[in-house]
């Protein structure tokens, strides 16, 4: 009788996410947009509903009213929120039956979510920067989205099924552990980025274990801006990774469609003109360069990191103050081109699956300052500290 344990550790689960461009018709392109408004709905009726709760309390506490008879704390929890909304949505939404419960789901997941995150920060338990109170989400600037977690998902050849909206053409054939059932598809989420519609597949997947083609070898990572990065071995002549540039390259193309655009009647929110057909048209040519941009650097990013991590057993970057880094106005577009962060998040997960590890070298760790014969800090470096040469 065979092993199960042994054949998982043979072909571990890994969750991993197939994002494909959509090519929805005009009636599908509605229903996207309308599952991603009602979502918005559910998001900002329950912030409100936890506002209200919240300066309700606080009001009362003003007047010294004892907490025991304060008006009843209400739940943050995802179901708690979706039991309230339950109850009123056919009151405060009169069209929720036109769009999938998932869209109201996604919704009220996001604020359960973002909640939490702000409770987390203001108690200490959660690392990074302080997250504020929740905000209600604009129709004009809200990011359009949407997560579908049940009902029917699944991809058709070219197409993409989903809940109440259908069969969905995908811009390109999806890969093939979609179509033959190898990976098992947990969620959906659509999403409107760049111009047009994209969908995002979570799937689990049974993958072989890996093995980098050098699991004993130890490379150093520093990144940079003129050279996008320098690898280093401890016995061999350092790499360096020429920095494409791909927004700088592109800068002169922008311009000009920048000073196009400016030239043409644009939207006015403050006096509630709207834009002219040249001026749509003049910004979406200046669109479509910065999404080429953005393809273009993901594209090397990705190439950059997959051949890191299959090549390398142990892979040790710098803890980058990337927020600090992006604060100077002279370094900002540059830092941002060249994503120090992204390379760092896609290497986390890429040695993982690679069968390799990741080290993050302190911030403060005086590498620049160590001979590397001796393994000590050196003393012309320590006087350059000390006295203001």
């Amino acid at each position: 009788m065979p092993d199960d344990s042994a054949l998982l550790d043979k072909h571990p689960l890994v969750l991993r996410a197939y994002k494909y461009a959509l090519n929805p018709t005009p009636r599908q392109a509605r229903l996207l947009d309308g599952h991603c408004g009602a979502a918005r709905k559910a998001f900002n009726w329950g912030l409100g509903w936890v506002k209200a709760v919240m300066d309700q309390r606080s009001a009362e506490a003003t007047y010294g009213i004892p907490d025991e008879l304060l008006t009843p704390a209400i739940s943050w929890s995802m179901y708690s929120l979706r039991k309230a909304w339950n109850r009123a949505k056919s009151d405060v939404a009169p069209w929720w039956a036109e769009y999938s419960k998932e869209a109201y789901a996604s919704g009220l997941t996001q604020l359960a979510t973002a909640l939490k995150n702000w409770a987390d920060s203001r108690k200490g338990k959660r690392a990074g920067r302080v997250v504020g109170f929740p905000r209600f989400k604009s129709k004009r600037t809200a990011v359009r989205s949407c997560r579908f977690t049940t009902g029917a998902i699944r991809c058709d050849e070219r197409y993409a099924v989903l809940p109440r909206i259908g069969r969905v053409r995908l811009h390109e054939t999806p890969a093939p552990e979609l179509l033959d059932g190898t990976a098992r598809i947990l969620a959906a989420t659509i999403r409107f980025e760049r111009g047009r519609w994209f969908v995002s597949l979570t799937v689990e997947q049974d993958t072989p274990a890996r093995t980098p083609r050098r699991p004993d070898a130890v490379v150093g990572v520093d990144l940079g801006i003129k050279s996008l990065a320098v690898l280093a071995e401890p016995n061999g002549e350092p790499h360096t990774v020429p920095n494409p540039k791909h927004h700088d390259a592109s800068l002169r193309k922008l311009g000009k469609l920048a000073r196009r655009a400016s030239r043409r009647r644009g939207p006015d929110r403050r006096t509630g003109r709207l834009p002219s057909n040249r001026w749509k048209r003049a910004n979406a040519q200046r669109n479509r360069v910065h999404h080429r941009v953005a393809y273009q650097r993901a594209d090397a990013l990705h190439k950059f990191t997959s051949a890191i991590a299959a090549e390398y057993g142990t892979v040790v970057v710098e803890d980058l103050n990337v927020a600090g880094m992006l604060r100077n106005r002279r370094l900002a577009r540059r830092v941002g081109d060249a994503g120090f962060g992204e390379i760092r998040r896609q290497l986390a997960y890429k040695t993982e699956w690679n069968g390799g590890r990741l080290v993050v070298a302190d911030r403060w760790f005086p590498s620049s300052k160590t001979c590397s014969g001796w393994s000590r800090e050196s003393q012309a470096a320590l006087v350059r500290t000390r006295l203001p040469l």
